[in-house]
């Protein structure tokens, strides 16, 4: 097994050394941007302090497992505060809620604004299924909605986000909040997907991709719809923001496109929002101030249930 796991990096190799440079970088850049999409390192620069007077609640539990503990980041002065609640990515099986590119640049803008931040941990492969952590999702934000009065927040005010693979998770509850709902949840204005290009598992299953998706997916195509957000997304969806990055080798702009085009006919709100970032960077530079953080606040804005 680890000598299949080497063949890419082996192919590599062998084609480099006969000459075939230009197909040698290719396989190294299929390598590279599939460990980017699994492995969220725990590395940000510039990174911002959090404002004087945050309260960290540190480890709520949201179930019995665990990994189903969620940190809540308070404002000094929270009153009917409105709810950002994010789903950090990892390739469905790493990761963690306090990575500082999960959550450092995005607490210190939103928490000075006097927003409520919590940054939530789930269950992972191979012990669950992609469809449990959904559910793992859902179980949270209803636990959080519950909770939110008693934090100086508002249940009716929440804004679900998540990266790479916490993205495909909030993309597969919002095409279809009856999933949520039926672990307790309320609905939401609205969820940013940031960076997914998993929004449609089927068609990812039946063309070339990187290993990480048959971790994910496995072979059952019917689990395949289940797990696709472009398949199960339904009139009741809730309005999303798709951020894309447009440097990706695997194009995920291409798929955000499709499920808003696929969001239009059904009369639900679906933008897409294509930024000049790498993957991580998506994740790592939002709230820093400039032109991509001022679109997802436009987002959050028209929603009508935030200020800036």
């Amino acid at each position: 097994m680890k000598h299949l796991k080497l063949l890419p990096f082996m192919l590599a190799l062998l084609l480099a050394l006969t000459g075939n440079s230009a197909n040698a970088g290719l396989f190294r850049d299929r390598a590279a941007q599939g460990t980017e999409l699994e492995q969220d390192d725990d590395s940000a620069s510039g990174s911002t302090p959090l404002p004087p007077g945050t309260k960290l609640l540190k480890d709520i539990a949201y179930g019995e497992a665990d990994a189903q503990k969620m940190d809540v980041y308070l404002p000094a002065h929270a009153e009917h505060a409105p709810v950002i609640l994010m789903v950090h990515g990892g390739g469905w099986r790493r990761g963690d809620k306090t990575m500082s590119q999960v959550v450092d640049n995005k607490a210190a803008r939103w928490v000075a604004q006097g927003f409520i931040f919590i940054s939530i941990n789930y269950r992972m492969l191979p012990k669950a299924d992609v469809l449990t952590q959904a559910d793992d999702v859902a179980r949270a934000l209803a636990a959080a909605q519950s909770r939110a009065a008693a934090w100086g927040g508002d249940p009716a005010r929440f804004i679900l986000m998540g990266h790479s693979a916490g993205a495909h998770l909030v993309a597969l509850l919002s095409a279809a909040p009856a999933r949520a709902q039926a672990q307790g949840a309320r609905s939401w204005p609205g969820t940013v997907v940031l960076d997914s290009a998993a929004l449609d598992a089927v068609k990812i299953m039946q063309s070339r991709h990187y290993r990480l998706y048959d971790k994910a997916f496995g072979k059952d195509e019917a689990f395949w719809k289940s797990a696709s957000p472009f398949h199960v997304l339904s009139a009741t969806a809730t309005p999303m923001l798709l951020v894309c990055s447009t440097t990706r080798p695997d194009k995920p702009c291409d798929q955000a496109d499709a499920f808003a085009a696929r969001a239009a006919a059904l009369g639900i709100r679906a933008e897409v929002s294509g930024q000049a970032l790498s993957h991580k960077e998506v994740n790592q530079k939002l709230g820093l101030p400039g032109a991509y953080t001022d679109t997802v606040e436009l987002f959050m804005r028209s929603l009508g249930v935030v200020r800036f």
